[in-house]
């Protein structure tokens, strides 16, 4: 192959990679050139693709592409480029490469704030034609995502200006999507489908565009780039600067930290309820109930902020009515809520929808968490209706049961079949591949369940309500002697995926387990031998828990569920590992999820295969996995801390430390600025020979407790 040949296949590669940028509501996907090609990608806000098409060209042609990179606060997306030959003032040509062209965007308060720059690096005057295409298809995002429609709205009349073009589109829901495409200069054409300018760029000469596209027709211009641009990033370093900071002693670890802060202030929006993590770009950047109450879970020890942000909303948009369509019932925290078309116009249950039979005690077990690490009482009063609403939804679900386990069947065919964070249709099955008759009992929401009415209890106690708290620790302490009846498997000394509407259980060997451990319900040595179980070969890829063993009749390492990695997972099982004092294997775990994320640019995604890992290769990508992902974003935080072995007692104002470890080739690790009310303590973790050492640095009035 020529030199020319390996360099042209390896922009088309990079080319490929999609890179995206988000704030609140909108977000874009573009290529490494910063183009859209209506396929995945595209300019969305509030659900819908408002711009679909944009190509940049040079002379009719793509430039040939250098790098493209987002800067790493992820504030900046910035694609560099140079020329093909171009036609010079004369008869000569333009040698290739000697104008840089970079285009830099980022979005702020709706829209795209782009600056298209020239710099010519030969001494030679030359003009150079630009052309930008575009074009808005409205799409709704489940439309993007592949489903059919049977109608769709009318795209109405292009609103022309010198600089501006309005491209207009009326929803059946009757409401009016615009995408606004706006130029600081005048383009010697200017249509519905593009604009065209052509730049006499004198030798070492330089030149510059600015691009504005939302909602409406705008000024642009280079001081309004710059004031956009000042907000936009003072925005994201003051998210960014949320909770305690974590500083480790190894430069790749401490960007993986890094990288992972500074996805989760992209995906966090500010509502005003608090702030809120949106579960992943592009297909979930909206708020989601079991995602944001496991992201806020992960980074509770550091920033309690947003767990109580999570918690606000998330009360505020409890279910009050019985709908089939929606799986709602009276007291069901929030599963999923959508503003696109086909969302308003009830085609999909998903404007707000309630199908997850996990959320309602996950929210009580973030609140339960949320006091314990706060002492929040006042908060918890503000909210403590909707925790009794919530409670008593999981109490009436358990009483359909004969065993009092909780257990989904989804109402209508437009609503979810599996309800739990599994939730694809063919991830809960009979060991022999059966699928299940409904109702289905999750094993790992028993967990959840059974925290949530021991949260109460604690919640109850806090408010003087002595007879509630009894009530509740009953009934915590029946479910939990139910399910070590129904779920554990003897034979193989493992708990079963779920219990069929018959009571038959789904002896597979899943994940779920290890997020029962996280709850605490298995006794010791039960939790013990599925803590080592699910470090072993059979689940441990090499790169982290599988979600199925490969024995399981539905395994398939490239499936979404079904014997995938999930980073949320993984860190879920590591928990409750630490809570059964398999600190080693945390350890190891922890290195896993490091080295898959140094192969992923320092980001972990939503998912990946789960093939066994081979010497020397990669990790094998899911090639549609959201990325990024919060709560894959968060596991970090939750893996360092079951590694550390810290727990808060916002109350007692205490932090104690047990056993703590740090992750493999890290000799430091030092814990800046962690809050227990008023008063703040910082901590270092320090590797001396084999052991680890804990102490405060500097002086605190927060008690620390270490037990080695």
């Amino acid at each position: 192959m020529s030199d020319q040949s390996a360099q042209r296949g390896s922009e088309v590669e990079q080319a490929r990679r999609l890179f995206v940028l988000m704030e609140g509501d909108t977000f874009v996907v573009a290529d490494a050139y910063g183009d859209m090609g209506g396929q995945d990608d595209g300019l969305f806000h509030n659900d819908t693709r408002i711009v679909s098409r944009y190509r940049f060209t040079v002379a009719g042609k793509r430039p040939a592409l250098l790098s493209a990179s987002v800067s790493q606060d992820n504030v900046y997306f910035t694609s560099h480029q140079t020329n093909q030959p171009l036609p010079r003032l004369g008869e000569s040509t333009t040698p290739e490469g000697v104008i840089h062209i970079e285009r830099k965007r980022f979005i702020w308060k709706g829209y795209v704030h782009e600056r298209i720059l020239l710099a010519n690096y030969s001494d030679q005057p030359t003009e150079v034609p630009l052309g930008l295409q575009f074009g808005a298809d409205f799409r709704d995002m489940f439309e993007v995502r592949g489903q059919q429609r049977a109608h769709r709205g009318a795209q109405e009349h292009t609103q022309m200006a010198e600089r501006s073009v309005t491209l207009r589109y009326l929803g059946l829901d009757e409401q009016q999507r615009r995408a606004a495409i706006s130029f600081s200069e005048q383009p010697v054409e200017l249509s519905e489908q593009g604009a065209h300018f052509r730049v006499a760029l004198e030798g070492r000469g330089s030149w510059e565009l600015y691009i504005d596209i939302g909602p409406e027709p705008v000024q642009s211009s280079r001081s309004r780039y710059r004031q956009a641009a000042a907000q936009a990033r003072r925005s994201m370093r003051k998210r960014q600067r949320r909770g305690a900071q974590v500083k480790a002693s190894g430069r790749l670890f401490q960007a993986w930290l890094e990288k992972s802060r500074a996805d989760l202030a992209l995906l966090t929006a500010e509502l005003p309820t608090g702030p809120y993590p949106y579960a992943g770009v592009p297909w979930y950047s909206t708020p989601f109930g079991r995602d944001a109450i496991i992201t806020a879970h992960q980074v509770l020890w550091l920033n309690p902020e947003l767990a109580r942000g999570v918690l606000s909303y998330l009360a505020q948009h409890q279910a009050h009515e019985t709908s089939s369509f929606r799986d709602a019932e009276p007291g069901k925290i929030m599963h999923e809520t959508r503003k696109g078309e086909m969302s308003v116009l009830n085609e999909l249950p998903f404007g707000r929808y309630y199908g997850g039979v996990d959320t309602t005690p996950l929210f009580i077990m973030l609140a339960g968490a949320y006091i314990r690490r706060t002492g929040d009482v006042a908060f918890i009063n503000e909210i403590w209706a909707a925790l009794q609403n919530a409670i008593h939804w999981v109490e009436g679900n358990a009483e359909r049961n004969a065993q009092g386990f909780i257990s989904y069947a989804r109402a209508e065919a437009s609503g979810l079949a599996n309800q739990g964070w599994k939730d694809s249709h063919d991830s809960i099955f009979h060991a022999d591949g059966r699928t299940p008759e409904g109702p289905i009992s999750l094993v790992e929401v028993q967990g959840y369940a059974y925290r949530a009415y021991l949260s109460m209890a604690e919640l109850a106690e806090w408010r003087g309500e002595s007879d509630k708290a009894t009530h509740w620790r009953q009934r915590a302490e029946q479910l939990r002697e139910a399910v070590e009846k129904h779920f554990w498997l003897e034979g193989r000394q493992f708990y079963a995926l779920a219990l069929d509407g018959h009571g038959e259980s789904c002896a597979v060997r899943a994940s779920n387990a290890g997020h029962l451990l996280f709850t605490g319900l298995p006794q010791p040595e039960r939790g013990q031998a599925v803590a080592q179980q699910l470090l072993s070969r059979a689940f441990n890829s090499g790169w982290g828990v599988r979600t199925l063993v490969p024995e399981a009749v539905r395994f398939n390492p490239m499936s979404y569920h079904n014997g995938s990695v999930w980073p949320h997972d993984v860190a879920l099982c590591a928990a409750g590992m630490a809570r059964y004092g398999e600190r080693e294997g945390v350890v190891r775990l922890l290195g896993n999820m490091f080295e898959a994320a140094a192969h992923f640019g320092m980001r972990l995604p939503e998912l990946f295969c789960g093939f066994e890992r081979a010497p020397g290769e990669a990790p094998i990508a899911y090639p549609v996995a959201c990325l990024p992902q919060a709560w894959a974003a968060g596991s970090v935080f939750m893996l360092l801390q079951a590694c550390l072995g810290v727990e808060i007692d916002g109350h007692a104002k205490r932090v104690v430390i047990t056993q703590p470890r740090l992750p493999l080739g890290i000799d430091r690790i030092q814990l800046r600025q962690l809050r227990l009310g008023d008063q703040s303590v910082d901590l270092v973790f320090q590797r001396l020979g084999e052991r680890v050492v804990a102490f405060v640095e500097g002086h605190s009035a927060v008690r620390v407790d270490i037990r080695l």
